[in-house]
């Protein structure tokens, strides 16, 4: 289960107590960040392993620029901005970046529909699975504009000027972002996805059997263990109930948070400890 972030107050609390020197209240800044910054990270990377190597990094260049936090913006706004920025700006990151077309993806999932599929012992949990996957891979087909704009709007729920804080654009800049990333996911959600349609092709249950034949979903790290997410009955009874767009938007909100799979506290800081002795 994702950890419960503590408040503005308490952070910038333990800001003060890990400036000074205080090794658990350091500890505590990393644990109240990893999993927000492994979320930024998954949604960008995909692969698990990936975005648990980048949050290390990081958590640690959090921890290096620590000193220049000045309070001008809430702790969580500084660490998103630079969560974003290695995002955006590493080449490390960059050379393992996925990126798609809405064209090729909806393509890609017509492929291997299966008409009548035959229910197994563990469809539930991979069902689970592969709607997030399929969710999750739906963003890669944006842009990292508008991308980020939709992950931070939509996905961890950042209001407009503090989004826009953490991207350093205008406001209203940002709201076109978000307002044209929004509307590709709907569009493509509309037109794709049975959960979001009901007259619309791709299934998860018509899906699956491809989407293993073909290695898609990880079963040695399911995503669904890593996050508070609904299972895919209780998903599809929902969408059934919404208008069309808010079932689409609503598909990416479910999960909105992971879990970073390891709590990276104590690693970090001995990290951060021998760079310091270099």
């Amino acid at each position: 289960m994702p950890l419960k972030v503590p408040d503005t107050k308490a952070l910038n609390d333990l800001v003060q107590q890990a400036r000074i020197g205080d090794k658990g209240a350091l500890q505590d800044l990393v644990r109240a960040s990893q999993d927000s910054i492994y979320t930024l990270a998954l949604r960008f990377l995909i692969n698990p392993d990936d975005a648990r190597d980048a949050t290390q990094e990081i958590l640690i260049l959090m921890i290096t620029r620590l000193s220049t936090f000045e309070g001008r913006s809430a702790f969580r706004t500084w660490v998103y901005r630079i969560t974003v920025n290695y995002l955006l700006r590493s080449r490390k990151i960059q050379s393992r970046t996925l990126t798609l077309s809405f064209k090729a993806f909806e393509e890609d999932l017509h492929a291997g529909l299966v008409e009548d599929p035959a229910p197994a012992a563990d469809d539930v949990a991979m069902l689970g699975e592969l709607r997030i996957a399929c969710t999750m891979a739906m963003l890669l087909c944006l842009d990292v504009e508008h991308r980020t704009a939709f992950v931070l709007g939509d996905i961890l729920e950042l209001d407009h000027r503090e989004a826009a804080d953490v991207l350093e654009i205008a406001p209203a800049t940002y709201r076109k972002r978000l307002s044209r990333a929004r509307s590709e996911v709907v569009a493509f959600s509309g037109r794709v996805c049975g959960l979001a349609n009901p007259a619309a092709q791709c299934r998860c249950p018509r899906r699956l059997p491809e989407a293993l034949r073909l290695g898609r979903l990880d079963n040695s790290r399911p995503l669904t263990q890593s996050a508070d997410a609904d299972d895919y009955e209780k998903i599809l009874a929902r969408t059934r109930s919404m208008e069309r767009d808010l079932a689409a938007l609503s598909l990416q909100k479910n999960p909105a948070l992971f879990s970073c799979p390891d709590d990276l506290a104590a690693t970090v800081r001995a990290i951060v400890a021998e760079q310091q002795l270099h």
